[in-house]
């Protein structure tokens, strides 16, 4: 049985309204321009793949995932002698969660330290909703019944800290923050306040200047060596911010933070204002991170826990 028939007969979506609702802009598209691409081509030709082809870059899969799905599903074409396009709807679901899950395991999970703080460091490019994320963030892991420690590492914007100060009210977190001072030293404070105050999570926003990496790098470089002093394997996890509905630029913000520092996953805002969702994919094949949370809308709630099964659902459920 293909993986697109077992999804239809087991799926049991825990989150599916908010996947439905936050992937409408990129279905809407990309499903109707299949159905459509169905309905010119009843046989599957060279026609048939060229202008699938520009369906799915369109969505922002990216070209170097398109090949390789591409490859795949001609393979399995020619392998299972498919001549209909109205047969290549499940093959295609198939083809493109494969794709995501097979090769290397990446985990969707937050790697939480086995005791004390888990230390969450946040990285991005401005505007891209970094303390907002933060912010998602604390409230979620407040719900949870985790006590919460907010600390404000981009000193120098203008504004950044009384923001993220905000958040820590609104969500009765703790905040350790000060405007113009060394980003480190800042850091210091709320890593040894989390010690003393025994703080389950603490999340550390820092600055997103990535015109000049070579500053950029070192910042990092010893912001994780303060921290590391304070906790043994810390940060426990490094979490690139990504506006979803930048696209492919997205992409190259995910190969440029991996040079400066070890990323360990990434955030994706805005997914639900792009007609662009395929860049999920495109993230897990070109640069090899784990999407591990999603922002669905902009309510607090709305940032969610990444789950491909959600996400395949929410993609492909008009055509299930």
């Amino acid at each position: 049985m293909s993986l697109f028939k077992k999804f239809k007969k087991v799926f049991k979506p825990k989150e599916k309204e908010s996947y439905d609702k936050g992937l409408e802009k990129t279905r809407k598209g990309f499903i109707s321009e299949l159905n459509i691409l169905g309905l010119k081509f009843k046989k599957v030709t060279d026609e048939y793949f060229e202008e699938l082809e520009m369906i799915l870059i369109k969505a922002d899969i990216g070209i170097k995932t398109v090949d390789k799905f591409l490859e795949r599903l001609k393979k399995r074409v020619k392998e299972e002698n498919i001549e209909s396009t109205s047969f290549l709807s499940e093959v295609i679901v198939d083809e493109l969660f494969m794709i995501y899950v097979e090769g290397e395991s990446l985990t969707d999970k937050i790697n939480m330290a086995e005791s004390g703080p888990t230390i969450i460091l946040t990285v991005g490019v401005n505007g891209v909703g970094k303390t907002t994320t933060i912010g998602k963030l604390a409230h979620k892991y407040k719900n949870e019944g985790k006590s919460v420690l907010l600390v404000a590492g981009d000193t120098f914007r203008a504004g950044a800290v009384p923001q993220l100060k905000e958040w820590a009210d609104k969500t009765g977190s703790l905040f350790v923050g000060r405007e113009n001072a060394d980003p480190a030293s800042v850091i210091y404070d709320g890593i040894k306040e989390a010690i003393d105050k025994d703080i389950d999570i603490v999340l550390v926003d820092t600055a997103g200047r990535l015109q000049n990496k070579v500053n950029l790098m070192k910042e990092l470089e010893k912001i994780n060596k303060v921290i590391g002093k304070h906790i043994e394997d810390a940060p426990h996890e490094t979490l690139l911010i990504i506006d979803a509905t930048t696209g492919q630029n997205g992409i190259s913000q995910a190969e440029s933070f991996k040079e400066i520092t070890n990323i360990t996953g990434i955030v994706l805002t805005k997914l639900d204002g792009t007609a662009k969702g395929g860049i999920v994919l495109a993230i897990k094949e070109e640069v090899n991170l784990p999407v591990k949370f999603v922002g669905l809308g902009e309510g607090v709630l709305d940032l969610k826990p990444f789950d491909i099964e959600e996400y395949i659902y929410g993609l492909f459920k008009d055509m299930m």
